[in-house]
């Protein structure tokens, strides 16, 4: 071989071998997303994921209410009561779901109150679970924080817990989610309701690429506080809803109790 056909093949070599270093980089920067989806015909367990404080109350009516129509429903318990590092939850939640899978579900839905929403958000991020997870309602999250946790970071920094300060507008954990598209084809109802005392502003739980729902912009009566969300009449059929069978879209009415 003549040195100059050798050098012609050392080039291409090099420049196959950094492409593919590149490709390879931005797979590992998408999080590895296969595009593979759960069947949507096959509804599994529910878990259902508690808020800041790790009050499993509300949650447990809501999960009655799922049991009574024929899911079977789980209330996580969060590690340090809820208030440590989202990232630990989001680890947990991750343990929860493979032992659902590995026990036999069909599949599993997820349904993410207040925090546990962001929590759910942070999971299909960092643990590839929108290839898990078959669909996800959201209850009062605040995905892009609360102005709370903001005040409380700022003025009170040793009142405010781990999570305190993750849930603050524009903390690093924030941020890096709001850079991270939804995956496609991910059901994710995320719904809200106007009178939230505690995630202000309370469109805070809108999310590019879900299905986004105000419950007064469909019940425009309803007087619904943060801590009701889980318990109210009409929010509980939306859920029961949104994880059917039936394609997950925005619905046309308000719901009867």
């Amino acid at each position: 071989m003549s040195p100059r056909r050798r050098l012609l093949l050392i080039c291409v070599g090099v420049a196959l071998a950094g492409l593919l270093t590149v490709l390879g980089l931005r797979l590992v920067a998408g999080g590895g997303d296969s595009g593979v989806r759960p069947d949507q015909a096959r509804p599994g367990t529910v878990l259902l994921v508690p808020g800041y404080g790790g009050s499993r109350a509300a949650l447990t009516t809501l999960a009655g209410r799922l049991e009574a129509a024929g899911r079977t429903a789980k209330v996580l318990t969060l590690p340090g009561d809820g208030t440590g590092e989202l990232e630990i939850q989001a680890d947990m939640l991750d343990e929860a779901v493979r032992a659902e899978l590995s026990g036999g579900a069909a599949s599993v839905d997820i349904v993410g109150y207040s925090a546990g929403g962001v929590v759910t958000r942070l999971w299909v991020d960092r643990h590839d679970g929108a290839e898990v997870a078959r669909r996800i309602v959201s209850l009062g999250s605040p995905l892009h924080g609360t102005r709370i946790a903001g005040v409380g970071a700022a003025l009170a920094p040793g009142s405010c817990p781990a999570a305190c300060r993750d849930l603050a507008p524009g903390s690093t954990l924030l941020d890096d989610l709001d850079d991270e598209p939804l995956p496609d084809d991910l059901p994710w109802l995320s719904i809200w309701t106007e009178n939230d005392e505690t995630v202000q502003p309370p469109d805070s739980a809108r999310l590019d690429g879900a299905v986004n729902l105000s419950l007064q912009s469909l019940c425009p009566a309803a007087r619904v506080s943060h801590s009701e969300l889980p318990t109210n009449p009409a929010v509980t059929a939306l859920v029961l809803t949104a994880l059917g069978t039936e394609p997950l879209t925005e619905p046309a009415s308000c719901p009867s109790a």
